[in-house]
């Protein structure tokens, strides 16, 4: 655990369960103004997530604006984007300015800005209930402590809470996986620059390059056709590499660098939090959940902490804050959702491809469509 805790119960005005881009990005908003923040998180070490680590022009000017400059730690740059499919490849320019970063090393580096804020950091304590008490919240952790809090926002990303589970999703039913390659030199060299989509059966997944010559694959299943698969990665990936040549060349001679691939379940995409009811500040999956194949997730997230911060700050509740983020990011995640279904329907995947190879500018207008406006700004 990071910090001593003396006592059983600690008194904070704020506490922030989730210690990954949304609450940090809240935490360090609201300790730069003076305010008593506890950043509570779970896991005792950095570590990987499953995420496609896509850092869009908007995600960028958050981080500016937090003091982060992903370049200074290694993200790689991206101008352009490629679908891949059984027969062709189209690659079509980004309209905005774009980076890639692990989580690993970006929520790290925001977790110690975080510390060198003031924030009060808690890492590797569990919260098992978040209960009412009068006027405060309580968090209890592992063990017997706990957390007093007179506000609490809520962070914890695609892992519900116990006692607070979102409703199911619009798109139901998706498995993610990830996995990290060092490619072989030449296919290196030609997916630089680039974020690779590549559709398979039942699914679909991104390629792109990150920090230290490693590349991320990142891909969602439907459940369904995992268990016809045997329910096993080496299946998966071979299935993918049958439908999909593009992604056989492109880790022909790869090495895998994690020992098994990172996976997830119930995600419920197309979530969007419609009103707070019970005072609790809800952040980044929590709130909203944006298909992956956007790459608009982190952009979302870290949007969220900062828009909830600034309106913390200015004195308003947690539900005209949701209703805030709703109108901010709702037609994004509908319109992702309904084109992420599309993808893992053989049908209409067959008109979207045949769609993108007439008019490959297709692709960067749905990546426009697909995310936070440059426009959104704070009220």
């Amino acid at each position: 655990m990071e910090g001593s805790v003396e006592a059983k119960e600690r008194m904070t005005e704020i506490a922030i369960i989730g210690g990954g881009l949304a609450g940090c990005a809240a935490a360090i908003t609201l300790a730069r103004s003076g305010r008593e923040v506890t950043l509570i998180e779970k896991e005792p070490l950095p570590h990987h997530k499953v995420c496609g680590e896509f850092l869009s022009q908007e995600a960028l000017g958050t981080l500016t604006g937090l003091g982060i400059d992903p370049a200074e730690f290694g993200a790689a740059s991206l101008h352009s984007v490629r679908l891949a499919d059984a027969q062709r490849v189209t690659t079509s320019e980004l309209p905005f300015v774009a980076m890639s970063l692990t989580r690993k090393r970006l929520d790290e580096e925001l977790w110690q800005l975080a510390q060198r804020v003031g924030v009060r950091t808690l890492r590797g304590v569990r919260v098992q209930q978040l209960q009412r008490r009068a006027a405060t919240w309580e968090a209890k952790l592992d063990g017997e402590d706990s957390v007093a809090s007179s506000t609490t926002f809520l962070a914890t990303g695609k892992h519900d809470l116990t006692g607070q589970p979102r409703p199911a999703g619009v798109q139901s039913g998706m498995v993610g996986f990830k996995m990290y390659y060092r490619l072989a030199p030449g296919q290196a060299q030609d997916l630089a620059g680039h974020v690779e989509l590549v559709l398979f059966q039942g699914g679909y997944g991104g390629l792109q390059p990150v920090e230290d010559g490693m590349v991320n694959l990142c891909c969602l299943i439907h459940r369904d056709e995992l268990q016809r698969l045997g329910g096993k990665w080496e299946n998966l990936l071979e299935a993918m590499q049958r439908d999909c040549s593009h992604l056989r060349e492109r880790l022909a001679g790869a090495e895998p660098l994690l020992e098994r691939p990172l996976a997830i379940s119930h995600i419920p995409y197309g979530f969007i939090r419609q009103e707070t009811t019970d005072g609790i500040w809800y952040l980044g999956d929590q709130a909203a959940v944006i298909p992956s194949f956007t790459g608009d997730g982190m952009s979302i997230a870290l949007h969220s902490g900062h828009l909830a911060a600034e309106m913390y700050l200015a004195g308003e509740t947690a539900d005209s804050y949701q209703k805030r983020l709703r109108n901010d990011v709702g037609r994004q995640v509908s319109l992702a959702t309904v084109l992420s279904r599309g993808l893992v329907w053989s049908p209409s995947r067959c008109l979207f491809t045949t769609l993108v190879r007439g008019w490959p500018s297709v692709l960067g207008v749905v990546a426009s469509k697909t995310r936070i406006s440059a426009d959104v700004r704070l009220a």
